[in-house]
């Protein structure tokens, strides 16, 4: 009867416990999440955009304004060699590695917290073999029997289980803040692989320039050693005079000194690039080629697509509901915890005897915990947690409002550069024929040679100022199509649902 009746009661303790879950699981504490509204614009194109410079020549944007730029952003610039490294960048880069190596531990967190929702179950078998004393109790006879003591042995093979159901949400809680943080963390990688890969065809852009300049001052030079050889010549025959050869070697060492110049900045930019793409500096290097580069017609979109063109918008946003899942935990701290517990075991002091029936031992009921004064600690806590909330939220607004400067002040460097550009080649146009003319009236002796080395110097200095200005508009055209977050868009961030997916072990393989 008292078997039968154990049995009973173990049966109506599991079916109470049952239905206290089944009662209150639908219980979830906390605000329910709206995400935050972003600032945006209902104008039908970009303030600075080239409708505001119809009547003007130069750089435009592609046609029509609503397109977008989509997949592999920088094969816009058609510079096949800048594909090959974009490509290499994608594969190699250690900083993008970092950035997918943390968006792949925010996913193991995420199946840390999902292990909450499953019961612990714990198995410890021991052996112990013991003797008690003769001189304890009644058997207390001074030690003069040795043989009062008892020896013992025991064999137990215990499972224990305990489980603590997620009555109040707050395990639901923790979940969804590891899925929006991991969200978040994808966005991250996205942004960094566009800021490494912007990076790179920066530097790209700038090499070509050094190569322009380069190339520039290596006909300097030649002009300038040309000249040399003249006026020593004349001064020699003695109809020149030791001025103009002063001023010849002057003009001379001033173009050599900026030629070593230039070369320094080059080869800096090529170990720049040799570390985007994850290659060792001293085995690296990218062919000279002056060239000149045009920044192509970029498609701008519409202002009010911008917040869900750019990673780190995103990223925000998914902070924000994570902070909200937050919340949500502090106020689960609120409310007790309920563990069920079971236990049972096979114990014998004799291993033959371990398995029988009569060997089992078992256990089980429910506890509750419940915390009935900490010093306000939980209010203290949900009040930061709401604090950090409002404080995410308002870096989601920045970032928005961040985004439309980005966009407008590229916008408008791209334009105006390509302005200035159009300006500085008729001033290069009009410096070389003052220079051919100053040279002509030098060689028939109406002007000092001084004259020469100033219209030369004009030359060079508007050649060096072309070139630059061709090189800043390719890097604001550049940093355009970043701010309009390359060719990313919110439809490539994984839902919170394959944010949870399982893993392979191989991804978390320590790399050699």
């Amino acid at each position: 009867m008292s078997a039968e009746r154990n049995r009973r009661e173990g049966k109506l303790a599991a079916a109470a416990a049952l239905a206290l879950v089944a009662l209150v699981s639908g219980c979830n504490v906390g605000p329910r999440y709206h995400p935050p509204t972003a600032p945006t614009s209902t104008a039908p194109a970009y303030k600075e955009s080239s409708v505001n410079f119809k009547d003007q020549d130069g750089w435009k944007v592609a046609s029509p304004q609503e397109a977008a730029i989509r997949g592999n952003w920088w094969e816009i610039f058609n510079e096949a060699e800048l594909n090959t490294l974009e490509d290499q960048l994608n594969a190699n880069n250690q900083s993008i590695q970092v950035a997918y190596q943390n968006y792949m531990a925010a996913r193991a967190l995420i199946a840390e917290a999902r292990s909450q929702y499953w019961p612990t179950v714990s198995f410890n078998p021991a052996f112990s073999r013991s003797r008690s004393s003769s001189n304890t109790g009644n058997n207390n006879n001074g030690g003069n029997n040795n043989n009062s003591g008892s020896t013992s042995s025991l064999w137990a093979l215990p499972i224990d289980v305990s489980w603590t159901p997620d009555f109040w949400g707050k395990i639901r809680n923790q979940v969804r803040e590891a899925e929006y943080t991991a969200q978040s963390n994808a966005a991250d990688l996205a942004l960094e692989k566009l800021s490494m890969q912007a990076a790179l065809a920066q530097d790209y852009f700038e090499i070509r320039g050094q190569d322009k300049l380069i190339n520039v001052l290596d006909e300097t030079v030649k002009a300038d050693q040309a000249a040399l050889d003249a006026t020593q010549g004349a001064y020699d025959a003695g109809t020149g005079d030791y001025v103009a050869v002063v001023q010849a070697k002057s003009s001379l060492e001033a173009a050599k000194v900026s030629q070593v110049n230039a070369s320094l900045l080059r080869a800096q930019y090529e170990h720049a690039i040799a570390m985007l793409v994850g290659k060792v500096a001293t085995d690296f290097s990218i062919p000279v080629r002056a060239q000149i580069y045009i920044a192509p017609p970029i498609p701008l979109g519409l202002p009010s697509q911008l917040a869900e063109r750019r990673p780190d918008v995103a990223a925000a946003e998914r902070t924000v509901a994570a902070a909200n899942a937050t919340i949500g935990i502090g106020y689960g701290a609120f409310f007790p915890d309920v563990t069920l517990s079971a236990s049972g075991a096979l114990e014998s002091s004799a291993f033959g005897h371990l398995f029988d029936i009569a060997s089992r031992t078992w256990s089980v009921g429910p506890s509750v915990s419940q915390t009935l004064f900490n010093g306000w600690l939980y209010r203290a806590e949900l009040h930061q947690y709401e604090a950090q909330y409002n404080a995410d939220v308002a870096t989601y607004k920045q970032t928005v409002l961040t985004a439309f400067q980005q966009v407008e002040d590229s916008l408008v460097a791209t334009r105006n550069y390509s302005q200035q550009i159009l300006h500085e080649q008729e001033a290069v146009k009009f410096a070389q024929q003052s220079y051919d003319l100053e040279k002509q009236r030098y060689d028939s002796g109406v002007d000092p040679y001084i004259d020469v080395v100033q219209a030369q110097t004009t030359l060079l200095g508007d050649q060096v100022t072309l070139n630059s200005l061709q090189v800043q508009e390719m890097l604001s055209a550049v940093q355009l199509v970043q701010a309009l977050g390359g060719g990313w868009d919110a439809s490539q961030l994984p839902t919170p649902k394959q944010t949870g997916e399982k893993v392979p072990s191989s991804v978390y393989k320590m790399q050699q």
